[in-house]
């Protein structure tokens, strides 16, 4: 079970980033998948996660109306689009997997590697 995520980058604030997470070893089918980013030395946060069950989505406040999490069920992929980049959206970006909605949140059980995003002018 690996999940392999992508797409971070430096952007200026209001700008568009999309955020990429491929998932191999296993099928995203009847998943909670998403994202949770974190500052160096602040504790880490849920940012969005979708069901791949019955496609509830769910959003932080902090992004909600700007980001956008959708899946690509043939390509096993999972992505977040982030409009109006705001520089404290900066922050290392992690996939991560879990078969229930309570284990997501709590701990997921399969994490990519972090992509970095940094909004700066």
């Amino acid at each position: 079970v690996q999940l392999q995520a992508s797409g971070g980058g430096l952007v200026q604030p209001g700008g568009y980033l999309r955020l990429s997470c491929a998932a191999s070893g296993f099928t995203l089918d009847y998943y909670v998948i998403g994202w949770f980013r974190q500052v160096p030395g602040q504790e880490r946060e849920w940012v969005s996660c979708l069901s791949t069950k019955d496609g509830n989505t769910f959003y932080a406040d902090s992004v909600k109306g700007r980001f956008t999490i959708s899946r690509d069920s043939a390509k096993n992929m999972v992505f977040l689009e982030m409009r109006s980049l705001k520089p404290e959206d900066t922050a290392v970006y992690y996939c991560a997997a879990d078969p229930l909605w309570s284990g997501w949140f709590k701990s997921p059980t399969s994490w990519g590697q972090g992509t970095l995003v940094t909004v700066s002018s």
